[in-house]
């Protein structure tokens, strides 16, 4: 009984209502005083809980015989079509939401994650792109060494399965294997930056978010949710874009 109690508590029912509801359950078609009764409330109290489930549609009342009213059990069913068509109600107010919250001024948000588990973390929460377009300066022999390439691998199939392009420029000094290459069936750019340039940090760009990934050394993440940051990310990386050259196929 805890377990049911404990989902029942989870889907907003109090301790009172559920003692109604499952006494309510236990005895079938009753009066109000009997389920009252047997949920230990009392009969004042059991028409109040009476009126809240009846909204959750968990309840009804029907007229018995002799004009007695009876309260009746709905089909448990009831619960799984209030939470669909509350979910079809958020699918349509969330976005409106979004957009009010999108537009108010807002302190950056800095966050720091620790370790190996802390920069899978990190570099996984760029899948949420919302523009479906991101934006990466890859420092390829430290991703090879954390998060590793078994990991990678895993989160590049997860980003083509998501749909998201991905731009991304990288340095002669920090290549490993010929691997990653530009590829329209992976969704991905690559250019190669200047021979001077050592990229020796990996960053994502997305939406109003840049992520830093350090080396195995300091062995770190920071995500910074700015909008001004993130545009001028974006704008730096799109001069290094510009001034950095399509590899030559071997």
């Amino acid at each position: 009984m805890n377990a049911i109690s404990d989902k029942l508590a989870a889907i907003g029912l109090d301790e009172k209502e559920q003692r109604f509801y499952m006494a309510a359950l236990e005895l079938g078609a009753s009066s109000v005083t009997a389920i009252a009764s047997r949920a230990g409330v009392t009969r004042t109290n059991g028409y109040d809980l009476l009126t809240r489930l009846e909204k959750r549609g968990l309840l009804t009342q029907v007229h018995g015989s002799k004009g007695v009213i009876q309260v009746l059990p709905t089909d448990p069913n009831a619960l799984i079509t209030g939470w669909e068509q509350t979910r079809l109600m958020l699918n349509d107010l969330v976005p409106e939401l979004r957009s009010m919250f999108n537009s108010i001024p807002r302190k950056p948000r800095i966050r720091f994650h620790e370790g190996e588990e802390g920069i899978k973390q990190a570099i996984w929460a760029t899948l949420d792109c919302k523009s479906k377009h991101l934006y990466g300066i890859l420092s390829m022999h430290e991703l090879l060494e954390i998060p590793g390439p078994t990991w990678m691998e895993s989160y590049i199939n997860e980003r083509i399965r998501r749909g998201i392009q991905l731009d991304v420029v990288r340095s002669y000094s920090r290549e490993t294997d010929p691997i990653w290459p530009a590829s329209r069936g992976d969704i991905r750019e690559l250019r190669l930056a200047p021979s001077e340039i050592d990229l020796g940090m990996t960053v994502y760009i997305c939406d109003d978010t840049a992520v830093y990934i350090s080396s195995k050394n300091e062995n770190y993440a920071l995500t910074i949710e700015s909008r001004e940051l993130a545009s001028l990310q974006k704008s730096l990386f799109q001069s290094l874009w510009k001034i950095s050259s399509v590899p030559t196929k071997k």
